[in-house]
């Protein structure tokens, strides 16, 4: 028996490898194009990363909010200091002896008494509750990890109660979901855990911690973290699974504005260093847009996300030069931007290169033993860097960038560098222009190109037809969109992208911006995917985005298809992935009348006769939002032959798929 079980596993080994894809050689009259086309840009915008993206589910856990990220604001922000029972005491926020100086303000509890005669559901003491983002919304059954550091002070060891509550009103008890009582003693910090179980499913509930023992305790780094995040690794599983559904081949990130401190100037820069490593460490940040950035979706977190959906990380850092908006610069004829003395570009250079040993070095070096300490021994395997985002193309920003680049690329040569052609890259505009000059005179691979622009723009407009085939350098358009969210902008979009797919030999990678927003903290419109604390509500340029992160591929055919009394409003692509040894036709009708579109596909050979046909089609003006989600993809089985038509309905785009 034991001999046969071998045998038999050989065997089936062996079938295994026959039947292994192995990729194919394409068939003539295809143009090579790049398979990373589609990728994915995230910056924390419209509150993004906390309360989106970041499954955390406190606001404030660490009392670093500052009036000077907005009027009003201040460590008890997003806190409410709770006695149930008229207990005696207070909270009062500390800057004396922290966890860490990255980490400066704390609360100190002080309890004076807590009155026994008076039962409030049950509870006593004197507290803090937080209601989190707009409520916290938990499942009955579901677990739910808090952790907090404590350090003990005047008085003996303290009894300390979590729940998690439903509010009921002004007046009213708080329905309890589920509590836990942990012992605080120590007196230097120390972090406590508990896991917390909800009853019931509650979409408003709030977080209590209560001190039940008189004297003072220290309290910071409080955090609710659903058990349940995406692979694990903290991020909110459904806005992630949102996501990797894109099939996105990279992404860049932090942004955007918040790498060079948008209008605040370069005080306000974002640090890579300061974001990785224990996050009680970790040094939280003003956002440019208007709030706060905990830093809890740091590096480290960005870098394991792009692991877990299999993209390529494309970190940007600063460049020794500010957003031209710095100081009003948006309304000003002389740009305002902050520049870095030259003494000074060797701390920023090096800040670069200490990134690349982070993410690639062994775990012997010292930033590599930073990555191991946290979790990720092995390198993450960087190969984008990007240096500064939309720039004015200055004389300052082009000498500050060469110093970077070339100090750069000679000690990393295997890093691919990504430059910036400023905002607004269209031809003649001078820092596109500045840009491109300066791409060119430094061999640059890739240089990023930003624009937003109305639908027509995108209707019209095939600005890629018109570069030159023979530069070294790439274009990776990193920000881009119409300038509203209904089927019909989509439709804009999805046309522009077929033909940077023609223009695959030229255009290298394309992200649409901004990617998120959550419902009432929307800084820009539109956006790809809305949540809230429920869910996703996804847009009609998400599901168009989504066929092209599905149908990469290396190799781009414009003779397959003909679409009779075809114009500028009707488009199409075929691209052939010899990796997966799948065919993809893409068709898209902006017009108000239907099309027939006929297909000769006879130079692949060995089609398979069943494919799937994906339809995305409607009224110009639908649109998804909040309340309504009319439009969607619809995917349904059709036979395949090597001559065959496709009905382009009005207002559509399609694509076919085939299996060779």
């Amino acid at each position: 028996m034991k001999i046969r079980f071998f045998a038999n596993l050989s065997l089936f080994a062996a079938a295994l490898s026959l039947s292994a894809q192995k990729p194919m050689t394409a068939p003539q009259g295809g143009k090579q194009i790049s398979d990373e086309l589609i990728g994915i840009f995230f910056e924390d915008i419209s509150s993004s990363a906390d309360g989106g993206l970041y499954a955390e589910l406190l606001q404030n856990g660490s009392f670093e909010f500052n009036p000077s990220e907005r009027d009003g604001w201040g460590p008890g922000t997003a806190w409410k200091s709770i006695r149930p029972g008229h207990s005696l005491g207070y909270a009062e926020a500390r800057m004396d002896n922290p966890i860490h100086p990255n980490n400066p303000t704390y609360m100190r509890l002080h309890i004076e008494r807590v009155k026994e005669y008076y039962d409030y559901a049950g509870w006593k003491g004197v507290g803090l509750q937080n209601d989190g983002f707009d409520g916290i919304s938990v499942k009955a059954g579901a677990q739910y990890d808090f952790s907090a550091f404590f350090r003990n002070g005047k008085g003996g060891a303290k009894q300390v109660r979590v729940a998690l509550v439903e509010p009921q009103g002004w007046g009213k008890d708080p329905k309890l979901l589920v509590e836990s009582t942990l012992t605080v003693n120590g007196n230097t910090w120390q972090k406590y855990t508990a896991t917390l179980t909800p009853s019931t499913d509650c979409k408003n509930a709030a977080l209590q911690v209560l001190v039940l023992t008189p004297g003072d305790v220290d309290a910071d780094m409080f955090s609710l973290m659903p058990q349940d995040t995406y692979k694990g690794h903290g991020l909110r599983k459904d806005l992630a699974q949102a996501l990797a559904d894109l099939q996105p081949k990279f992404m860049r990130f932090p942004g955007g504005c918040v790498v060079h401190g948008g209008g605040d100037g370069f005080w306000n820069t974002y640090r890579w260093k300061t974001t990785v490593g224990p996050k009680e460490q970790r040094r939280a940040l003003k956002n440019t847009w208007g709030y706060h950035q905990s830093m809890g979706l740091g590096y480290h977190e960005y870098f394991q996300f792009c692991e877990d959906l299999g993209m390529e990380p494309v970190p940007i850092l600063p460049c020794g030069v500010s957003c031209q908006g710095t100081n009003g610069g948006w309304n000003m004829k002389t740009q305002a931007q902050d520049v870095v003395p030259m003494s000074e570009m060797d701390e920023w250079t090096q800040e670069a290169l200490d990134l690349i040993e982070w993410a690639n070095g062994d775990k012997t070096t010292k930033w590599g033993k930073v990555r191991a300490d946290a979790g990720h021994p092995e390198p993450f395997n960087l190969k984008y860097l990007g240096i500064g985002n939309e720039e004015k193309i200055t004389p300052e920003f082009a000498e500050r960038f060469k110093y970077m680049y070339e100090r750069i690329t000679k000690a990393h040569p295997e890093i691919v560098i990504v430059g910036t052609a400023g905002p607004g890259s269209h031809p003649g505009n001078p820092d596109f222009n500045n840009g491109w000059k300066l791409a060119e005179e430094l061999g640059l691979p890739i240089l990023d190109e930003h624009y937003y622009e109305k639908r027509e723009y995108f209707l019209d407009s095939r600005q890629y037809d018109s570069y030159p085939r023979n530069r070294k350098t790439k274009v990776y358009l990193g920000e881009y969109a119409a300038k509203d969210k209904k089927l019909i902008d989509a439709l804009a979009e999805g046309l522009y992208l077929l033909h940077v797919e023609r223009n695959g030999d030229v255009v290298c990678m394309t992200s649409y911006a901004p990617l998120f927003a959550r419902k009432g903290a929307e800084n820009w419109n539109p956006d790809l995917i809305y949540f809230d604390n429920e869910r996703p509500f996804l847009t009609c340029s998400y599901y168009v985005q989504q066929m092209f992160g599905q149908s990469s591929g290396q190799y781009y055919y414009g003779d397959c298809v003909e679409i009779p009394g075809a114009g500028k409003l009707q488009g199409q692509s075929v691209i052939l992935n010899v990796k997966t040894r799948e065919l993809f036709v893409k068709l898209c009708n902006a017009s108000a009348d239907a099309k027939t579109a006929k297909l000769n596909l006879s130079r692949f050979k060995s089609l398979k006769p069943q494919g799937t046909l994906t339809t995305l089609s409607g009224q110009p003006e639908d649109e998804n939002n909040y309340t309504a989600q009319p439009i969607a993809p619809k995917t349904t089985d059709v036979k395949v032959k090597k001559q065959m038509t496709l009905d382009l309905p009005a207002y559509s785009f399609i694509m076919l798929r085939v299996k060779l």
